[in-house]
């Protein structure tokens, strides 16, 4: 039977990311940096941590997202950065061509 006094490392991967997901949102924070924050997890806890995310952007909170899944960026960011060798390589703003993306990622790989 699980409770409250289970060690987190004895959970599961998506259980422990939406408890690490809840640990940091316990209070307003002012920077979120997500690296591929639904990595993993089912729709509706995917969509879950988006709605957070967005929750804090629009509470003023600075939100970085690192991802390698496109359509997690399109989905939720307003400025998008293509990196290649720790650096911006290219930048697009919402609404965003997905094939321009594409093409910036491709010529820095």
């Amino acid at each position: 039977m699980r409770s409250l006094k289970q060690k987190a490392a004895l959970l599961s991967g998506g259980n422990a990311q939406k408890l690490v997901i809840a640990r940091e949102f316990s209070r307003p924070p002012r920077l979120v940096l997500a690296h591929s924050p639904s990595r993993g997890l089912d729709v509706k806890a995917t969509e879950a941590i988006r709605e957070r995310l967005r929750a804090a952007r629009d509470d003023g909170a600075a939100v970085l997202l690192i991802s390698e899944d496109l359509d997690e960026v399109m989905a939720m960011a307003d400025r998008i950065g293509v990196m290649s060798a720790g650096r911006i390589v290219a930048e697009f703003s919402q609404p965003a061509d997905r094939q321009a993306i594409g093409q910036a990622m491709v010529n820095h790989v």
